[in-house]
């Protein structure tokens, strides 16, 4: 079931537990690379899978996504098998000269490669109010212009008593330009959501100090040429990164200041009131 051939998988379709965890890995190791380039998407995989874990299949799950990038498809659909499961894809129009630049990221025949319901801006995504119990927002919100227009469709799209949960990126270089617009602490998300007409609840981070040390080791090796990359490349893989590593998990306090911390990403779960 490989993301060359999505006409071979059905909508709707049941996976096995061990179909999920190949899945799982593709993400991990390939898409998003939690142990070498992006170690703060790590969250975003445990949430989604844990709130996969607690979904009925009585429940409308939606999830916003930009799937053009993938060619089209839900990276997080095969979690949510058991539910009643939209995705749009909010890919903007000025992503179609790139395309499915990502593609060869999912090229593994473990991918689940499960076809977005459809593809709309923010701005009028064709969906009822109220339809869901549960609106995902996996690493979209820095991508779309118009804040507004996005944070009153995910209030509008969650049932009273549903809830919307966020994954963002604190620490990140500019990317997919020019589709790139912001970067939110949690306390500014927990406002904007309030302003939504949404509830926050508790944050929770990932990654520290050190491991933003390695994300941007990880992007300068992109800028050297080839040559000195792959030297550099192994230095710093096989002597700095494993370092980096364990300081992060081990010194997860600023001994120097207070009120002070330095996270990569983080996630918030919100809840429209009933």
């Amino acid at each position: 079931m490989s993301a060359t051939a999505p006409a071979d998988t059905a909508e709707g379709e049941a996976f096995t537990r061990a179909q999920l965890d190949g899945h799982f890995a593709v993400l991990a190791d390939q898409v998003f690379q939690v142990e070498t380039k992006w170690p703060h998407f790590r969250l975003l995989l445990d949430d989604v899978r844990k709130l996969a874990g607690e979904a009925t299949a009585r429940m409308t799950v939606v999830s916003l996504e930009r799937g053009l990038l993938y060619g089209g498809c839900s990276l997080f659909a095969p979690f949510f098998h058991h539910c009643d499961f939209l995705s749009v894809d909010c890919s903007p129009d000025s992503a179609e000269e790139r395309g499915a630049y990502n593609g060869a990221l999912i090229d593994d025949p473990r991918f689940l490669f499960v076809s977005g319901t459809h593809r709309a801006p923010i701005e009028a995504t064709g969906l009822g109010d109220g339809i869901a119990d549960l609106v995902l927002v996996p690493n979209l919100v820095h991508h779309i212009a118009d804040q507004s227009a996005l944070f009153t469709e995910m209030a509008r799209i969650t049932r009273p008593g549903g809830r919307v949960y966020v994954f963002e990126p604190i620490v990140r270089e500019l990317h997919q330009m020019p589709d790139d617009y912001l970067r939110y602490t949690p306390f500014g998300l927990q406002r904007t959501l309030r302003d939504a007409g949404l509830t926050p609840g508790d944050f929770e981070t990932e990654g520290g100090p050190f491991s933003a040390v390695a994300y941007c080791w990880a992007q300068a090796l992109e800028y050297l040429p080839a040559d000195q990359r792959e030297v550099m490349a192994r230095w710093f893989y096989e002597e700095q990164f494993p370092q980096l590593m364990e300081w992060d998990a081990r010194y997860t306090e600023n001994l120097e200041r207070k009120h002070t911390e330095f996270p990569m990403a983080f996630s918030m779960i919100a809840e429209k009131p009933a």
